[in-house]
């Protein structure tokens, strides 16, 4: 264990998130996080979340906690996984956050669902976020009717091109993060 985080609001509000020492995993941050949940305000109550490469869960608690209907971490690493289902994945209220310990990119392949928020925070350095890109490119069908995506990246990574049934609907640069929040406009 490195440190912790915190979750900002809703029903979780304070309680801290262990954060693992392994390779790219960067929790989103306070500053961060608050400006993409006032950026959905109350979109995300009842909604449909999954956080790919959730790493901390960062991203995917603070939807639960704010009121997401149903949060599926996708984490494949088994030590950030283990600190998830040991930490919050206990807490009180943590049925409606399932884990899945499962490669992000090939979960999103195979995803057969309606999600109504997509939260995706690669490791930064990585060519994840334009392979995710792709892999949404040909799973439009798994995103809701005005479903969004949530992108985060440094700077130099931000994408040129996006899936055509994605449009930019917010975008801001905190620090050294670009945050995107795209929505579904076919």
């Amino acid at each position: 264990m490195t440190g912790k985080i915190r979750i900002i609001s809703g029903q979780w509000r304070g309680r801290k998130i262990p954060v693992v020492d392994r390779p790219g995993l960067r929790p989103t941050g306070d500053r961060a996080r608050e400006t993409l949940f006032n950026w959905i305000g109350p979109k995300i109550v009842g909604a449909k979340v999954v956080d790919l490469f959730a790493g901390s869960g960062a991203l995917g608690l603070e939807a639960a906690s704010r009121g997401g209907g149903s949060v599926v971490l996708i984490e494949h690493d088994r030590i950030a996984a283990r600190a998830l289902r040991d930490g919050p994945l206990a807490w009180p209220g943590a049925e409606r956050v399932s884990l899945v310990e499962v490669d992000a990119l090939k979960w999103l392949s195979e995803a057969d669902q309606k999600i109504d928020l997509m939260l995706i925070d690669p490791p930064f350095g990585s060519n994840l976020l334009s392979e995710v890109l792709a892999v949404l490119a040909q799973q439009a069908d798994c995103l809701s009717e005005g479903g969004m995506v949530y992108l985060e990246c440094a700077p130099e990574q931000v994408p040129r091109d996006w899936p055509n049934h994605l449009a930019i609907w917010k975008n801001k640069r905190v620090g050294q993060v670009v945050m995107t929040l795209l929505k579904r406009c076919v």
